[in-house]
């Protein structure tokens, strides 16, 4: 083992992988920059996460080889980032990579000049030259000379591809009025791209779009055009049966490798399975299914099993290689399955997950499943009830075997807003699902956000081991102030929405753009950059901007507050441009553009707490998105109108407890049963 290098007092666990590679790696920050001017170095960024597989595969076989090690600290200013703690340059530099390459991807390998410009940069470089494809150590040769001989070239493209970020960051505030035009667009452009195979969107590899999902539920609740409802469907029946999904242990993969969704890239991010196990909720409540509200439940126990931390939070996520390589925790051979379930039971659970003797990955076999029961029933002669039977307590004997392996490697550091998506996700589960179970884990991890990651008033990004860093970006706020709002409306804790007017506040000063609408990712006082972009994109995880102007739009239905609504009108216009050309793209953004002209909305439930629960769960049984809800408790009531005044003189009536619902700045009769509330709300 090599000495250690700079990296070994981070944090993150990616860099600490990195800390006895025989490059001179160092974090990014001033003393690396500022290195960089004084010995008039090009820089080399490489920017990954820990759960990356083909970032180990890079490290193996080029950082930690000596004479390119020797050459890269020789010629460069070697810098090693995060991207889960960075965001802000993964944004950046993986742009530029787009425009250098046409493609993008992790590791992220890429060459800046001393002032921070990217001149040339690709993903992953092998080790040598081979099929057309430059060697890591051919590229570091041409990079570095073409740096000392060719200056004045160098400096000429680094200024171009600076403008070209420029460009291709900048928003171009579009015209007009908003129209519900994008979102049916973007549901077109989905059924031409729908898989009606084996659902999802598009070839593979594919990608679980839980957003792209939930879109389409809201137009079907929007138009009841059942092609819509089907897509949705069909593509969370797939996932859920394919490989992607941990049959045994909850959860779903980063992305299905192939078509069939069968065999994944088996890193489990926290974020994936926050947003899907939300997206699964919303079926459940469009469709009664409990399919889905079993998938969900495993999802989130998957959540609160592996990835809870002990102190509140939820861990990043989870690596896709472990003793053996990658996914060997999660593939089987027959007779490893006989070993675990007994010779009797292990054709027929063979049958059902799909294993066999060729397998899927040298001769390994990922769980799907494969078969119906009453096929396998049929097919074996026995009953269907004694073989489910079989069945579940061969997935808990299998379990049982699995936990007994090497696990994958775990990135503990708590970030604030993929947390912030996984308090709502748990938050609506206990709503939906009657849990208190999940709603201890979501507010606990609240506590913690808003207990250690809060420093002077300002948020973090990241924390590990008790040290907290990083002044947070765009995402945190807005995820943090969504899911308070998320926490609120399924508790009716006043303290929640007290923070959620807080922190939207702050939201607004640190990163609204006074002059063309929609929010910054970085904030005005943040570290200087390259650019400060606005990027609506709804990628892996939603843009800050789309979950920002929901929250704007929730609390203005909350408050009656005009500006708030304002606010999220004119964001929604200054991405109007890019949501009118590519819709697609946008889907948590269209699904904000559709609460804000549905008109939400707006319940108000008066009475004493326990009188209330029935309502509350009515509320959450069918699938309303579009709505907000107000809890006008005796002991809370004057501080709730102080801050929503719409629950001015929203009482009990009669001693009784009453909801009201308003919507456009008119109420209806207040209601005394929840069958009533349910009449109001379906009509």
């Amino acid at each position: 083992m090599y000495a250690a290098n700079r990296l070994i007092n981070e944090t993150s666990p990616y860099l600490l992988q990195h800390a006895y590679n025989p490059v001179d790696w160092r974090p990014w920050g001033e003393e690396a920059l500022r290195l960089a001017q004084e010995e008039d170095k090009p820089i080399f960024l490489s920017i990954g996460y820990s759960a990356c597989h083909w970032c180990h595969v890079m490290e193996r076989e080029c950082f930690e080889n000596e004479p390119i090690a020797d050459f890269m600290n020789e010629n460069f200013v070697n810098i090693k980032v995060d991207r889960e703690e960075r965001p802000d340059l993964d944004e950046i530099y993986m742009t530029a990579v787009q425009l250098l390459t046409g493609s993008g991807g992790w590791p992220l390998s890429i060459f800046l000049t001393p002032d921070l410009k990217p001149f040339y940069g690709g993903t992953y470089f092998p080790p040598n030259d081979m099929l057309g494809r430059p060697g890591f150590p051919s590229v570091l040769v041409s990079v570095a000379n073409a740096y000392r001989t060719h200056r004045d070239r160098v400096a000429e493209s680094a200024e171009q591809m600076a403008q070209h970020l420029i460009e291709a960051t900048a928003v171009k505030p579009g015209s007009g009025e908003l129209s519900y035009d994008p979102i049916d667009a973007a549901v077109e452009e989905m059924k031409r791209r729908f898989d009606s195979r084996h659902g999802g969107f598009g070839p593979a590899p594919k990608f679980p779009h839980s957003m792209d999902l939930s879109l389409l539920l809201r137009a079907y609740r929007s138009t009841g055009e059942e092609k819509t409802l089907r897509m949705a469907k069909f593509t969370l029946d797939k996932m859920a049966c394919g490989g992607m999904y941990d049959l045994l242990g909850g959860g779903f993969h980063r992305y299905s490798t192939d078509d069939r969704w069968l065999v994944p890239h088996f890193e489990k991010m926290l974020y994936d399975n926050a947003l899907l196990a939300r997206t699964y909720l919303e079926a459940y409540q469009m469709t009664q299914n409990p399919y889905y509200e079993r998938i969900a439940r495993e999802t989130l126990d998957y959540l609160l099993r592996e990835m809870a931390a002990p102190e509140g939070g939820f861990y990043s996520s989870q690596d896709a290689d472990s003793e053996g390589g990658e996914g060997a925790f999660f593939l089987w051979t027959p007779q490893q399955i006989a070993e675990a379930v007994g010779g009797k039971d292990a054709r027929a659970v063979c049958r059902y997950y799909g294993v066999d003797e060729i397998g899927d990955i040298d001769g390994g076999n990922v769980l799907c499943a494969a078969d119906e029961e009453k096929s396998i029933a049929a097919l074996l002669l026995i009953p269907q009830e004694p073989l489910a039977q079989t069945l579940r307590n061969a997935r808990e004997k299998l379990f049982a075997v699995r936990e007994k392996r090497s696990k994958p490697g775990r990135d503990e550091k708590i970030l604030a807003d993929w947390n912030g998506l996984t308090i709502s996700s748990l938050a609506l589960a206990d709503a939906v699902l009657d849990e208190p179970r999940y709603r201890q884990a979501s507010e606990k991890a609240a506590d913690f956000l808003l207990d250690k990651l809060v420093r002077d008033g300002v948020l973090l990004h990241v924390y590990k081991d008790g040290r907290m860093h990083t002044p947070a970006f765009l995402s945190d706020y807005s995820f943090l102030v969504n899911a308070l709002l998320d926490l609120y409306e399924t508790t009716g804790t006043m303290r929640w929405l007290r923070e959620a007017l807080l922190w939207n506040r702050r939201t607004i000063e640190r990163f609204w753009d006074e002059k063309d609408g929609g929010f910054f990712f970085t904030a005005e006082d943040g570290e200087s950059r390259i650019v400060r972009s606005k990027n609506p994109l709804d990628n892996a995880v939603p843009s800050g901007n789309s979950i920002a102007i929901l929250a704007l739009a929730r609390l203005a239905a909350m408050t009656g507050d005009g500006g708030l609504r304002e606010r999220a009108e004119k964001s929604l216009l200054a991405f109007s441009g890019a949501l009118n050309r590519m819709p697609s793209a946008f889907p948590q953004m269209l699904c904000a553009l559709d609460f804000l002209l549905s008109s939400p909305r707006e319940i108000v439930l008066a009475g004493k707490k326990e009188d209330l629960h029935s309502y509350r769960k009515s509320l959450f049984a069918s699938f309303l998105p579009n709505k907000v809800i107000l809890y006008a408790y005796p002991e809370a009531v004057e501080e709730l109108v102080r801050l929503a005044p719409a629950a001015q003189g929203k009482a009990p009536l009669n001693g009784k407890p009453a909801a009201y619902v308003c919507r456009n700045f008119a109420c209806r009769q207040p209601v005394v049963s929840v069958e009533e509330l349910m009449e109001q709300l379906l009509e």
